[in-house]
């Protein structure tokens, strides 16, 4: 019966996280064909993450002040469904507004309470790092999927697919009743309690996403590299992810909070890496080295917040710090690479996640 609950949830999350990686690699693309505004290209990629934001936050907090999961997960997967389909329909830049809007709010409503669902199933903590892995196998699976169809329109019919399976998998999950969390001013206090985690994590992030605005470019722009082997270099980072989180729950006994050290140092070496490679596929080792940063810092940051914090709250600001550098990332790296160069985003990267780890080191176990 466990191990059944456990395989619908990791299906619920892989198809999950599936119908948002689907529909990312070809945002830009359908926001150029409705606008010849670069500006409002960016307002549409960034809105999403904003309603993710707030979405989350707020979501996060309702489900511990009112001790319910499943509830806002299947809302989300409805919502999500609705939103991405209506992408099909959107065309003009507003419409593609209220679509990325809606979509926001929705997707983000799923992401804390799956978590705290997912840290809330079973007595075996371990397992939850192998059910967080099919977040990795979700966006693979998106990213593969969107080369394969090879269509910005279509691909918005198949994530409402995708999101509806995911709410049949849900739809099959027992509604646990969980204790309310009704203190005034929790996310403050949350937030005042992990101040050092949030800032290392919103650092280290704002130096990743920076970088990932201007590295598909540099891939093809500066080494060549053909549309294949781009998918080659980010493919590298989501297989290297999951299996990495498989090994969590059942090898790697490191504390948590260690884990998350782990994962913003280890990140230096990254962008490091990327700043002097000289061919595309050199991206490669740096690229699974983006994975298994990215498997300790999330699957330690997220299991630290859930054993010392109200659940679905802080992983809540967990991923809407995320987001939050989601939005910061892009338009810094294109201020600096504006008036500098590419490489020297990579370099700002580096600089950025060095600060994160010094950060990280004042977080108290």
């Amino acid at each position: 019966m466990r191990q059944n609950i456990n395989n619908l949830v990791r299906g619920a999350t892989f198809f999950q996280h599936a119908g948002v990686s689907i529909v990312y690699v070809f945002m830009p693309i359908l926001a150029k064909n409705l606008t010849n505004s670069i500006f409002e290209v960016g307002i549409a990629v960034a809105t999403f993450f904003f309603a993710q934001i707030m979405s989350s936050m707020y979501f996060g907090r309702i489900s511990d002040k009112y001790g319910k999961r499943l509830i806002f997960i299947q809302i989300g997967f409805i919502g999500s469904a609705i939103a991405f389909g209506l992408h099909y329909f959107a065309d003009n830049s507003f419409y593609l507004l209220l679509a990325r809007l809606g979509a926001g709010i929705a997707s983000g409503m799923i992401v804390p309470a799956m978590l705290a669902y997912t840290y809330e199933s079973g007595k075996d903590k371990a397992k939850v790092a192998s059910i967080i892995s099919f977040h990795a196998l979700g966006w693979l699976a998106g990213i593969v999927a969107a080369g394969i169809v090879n269509n910005e329109k279509t691909i918005f019919l198949i994530s409402a697919g995708f999101f509806l399976v995911g709410l049949a998998l849900s739809s099959r999950l027992p509604n646990y009743t969980i204790q309310k969390e009704t203190g005034k001013g929790t996310t403050g206090i949350v937030i005042a309690k992990n101040k050092y985690l949030f800032l290392s994590l919103l650092l280290r992030h704002i130096g990743a996403t920076s970088v990932w605005t201007i590295l598909p470019l540099v891939l093809t722009e500066a080494f060549h590299a053909k549309l294949y082997e781009v998918s080659i270099v980010y493919v590298a980072n989501t297989v290297t992810s999951f299996v990495l989180m498989n090994l969590m729950a059942s090898k790697i006994k490191t504390k948590n909070i260690t884990k998350f050290k782990i994962g913003i140092g280890l990140t230096v070496f990254v962008f490091l890496g990327m700043a002097l490679m000289t061919s595309w596929w050199m991206a490669i080792p740096s690229m699974a080295l983006v994975g298994i940063t990215w498997a300790f810092l999330y699957i330690g940051g997220s299991i630290h917040l859930m054993e010392n914090n109200p659940k679905s709250t802080s992983t809540g600001i967990f991923n809407s710090t995320i987001s939050i550098a989601n939005v910061i990332g892009p338009v810094v790296a294109g201020g600096i690479a504006f008036y500098y160069n590419n490489v020297s985003v990579m370099y700002f990267a580096v600089g950025i996640c060095i600060v994160a780890f010094l950060v990280s080191l004042k977080i108290k176990r």
